[in-house]
């Protein structure tokens, strides 16, 4: 059993969170000397999967899972059975990033190196299930435009959940100001036709779902690793034709409800409306995230509510301007 000397590392590290405790044999051992030294020293909880190969240094070598040292002939060296390329982290990286070495390569237990390549520690599956809860609660809260909170919502105070709330609830009122001033640019085409303010509130929510689901997809994706910043054009690309679609469908779907409503030409303007507002609003929830990724910024504050006000303010100016347009009341 091999333990070092743990040293301070940020909180949000690897380091914080690995176990020092880790089997380590050198790479000069037989499997029979590897067998022989993990009977004479106790294996601990953190060291139930995988032998670590080092050399005098304690840099990392190559890896055996602790089965098939177990079932290899004695006489044979470890540097024969071991695995040479081991998926390996910086203790000073995220630990965020742990959570996605497990999940792309289907392991267990992740070896711990510093910026020398010497194994200082181990991290285990256990550990990263504490990592990726926290991580997802930290993620719900900035999705919700709410202050990350670390105790629950049954024992938080009333000051506490105020505080966490307010904050993004008066930024968010500043940005509908502009749908407000949008609104009223286009007073005397309201006047024109009353009945273009029925269809306001389904448009302009139209907008901002589809802006959310689209911003949740990529907030996702861009925490899992899934997307980069280099697959922006191919994501806007694939959006477009998908916003495409859905606007498309929805534009026909409210086609008949506006004919019903107000007539051939509103409802031409409501349909033609839809199907802009869904794909802008989409357009809008993929690049928010990837901006402030861009920008290192957490994507995570780009989701829903932030999102929607945006989509809501565009939405306003594109109902209107067509209406305008198409109504000939420029």
């Amino acid at each position: 059993m091999t333990q070092v000397r743990k040293k301070d590392y940020p909180v949000e590290s690897v380091g914080s969170l690995m176990s020092t405790h880790f089997v380590a044999v050198p790479d000069y051992y037989t499997v029979g000397e590897a067998i022989q030294l993990l009977r004479r020293q106790a294996m601990d909880t953190q060291s139930k999967y995988y032998v670590y190969v080092v050399d005098d240094r304690l840099h990392l070598k190559g890896v055996v899972p602790l089965r098939y040292l177990l079932s290899a002939a004695d006489e044979r060296k470890l540097v024969e059975i071991m695995t040479p390329k081991v998926i390996s982290i910086s203790a000073e990286a995220d630990r965020e990033e742990v959570a996605r070495l497990m999940r792309e390569y289907d392991i267990v237990a992740v070896p711990v190196v510093d910026g020398g390549g010497a194994l200082v520690g181990v991290i285990n599956a256990d550990d990263v299930l504490d990592i990726v809860e926290e991580e997802t609660r930290e993620d719900f809260h900035k999705m919700a435009s709410v202050g990350l909170m670390t105790t629950g919502l049954r024992e938080a105070s009333v000051r506490l959940l105020f505080q966490k709330r307010v904050s993004w609830l008066l930024v968010l009122v500043f940005v509908n100001i502009f749908s407000g001033a949008a609104i009223a640019a286009f007073e005397e085409t309201i006047e024109a036709v009353v009945a273009l303010v029925f269809f306001l509130p389904l448009l302009i929510d139209s907008g901002g779902n589809a802006g959310s689901q689209a911003a949740t997809l990529v907030v996702r994706a861009l925490a899992t690793g899934d997307v980069k910043l280099r697959d922006w054009s191919r994501l806007l690309g694939k959006e477009i034709v998908v916003a495409g679609l859905l606007g498309l469908t929805m534009g026909l779907a409210v086609l008949l409800l506006g004919f019903y409503r107000a007539g051939p030409e509103v409802a031409a303007v409501v349909a033609l409306t839809m199907l802009l507002v869904v794909v802008v609003g989409s357009l809008i929830g993929i690049s928010l995230p990837l901006i402030l990724s861009r920008f290192r910024l957490d994507p995570a504050t780009a989701s829903a509510p932030l999102v929607t006000s945006v989509a809501d303010v565009c939405g306003v100016v594109i109902y209107f301007s067509i209406a305008t347009w198409y109504l000939g009341l420029w």
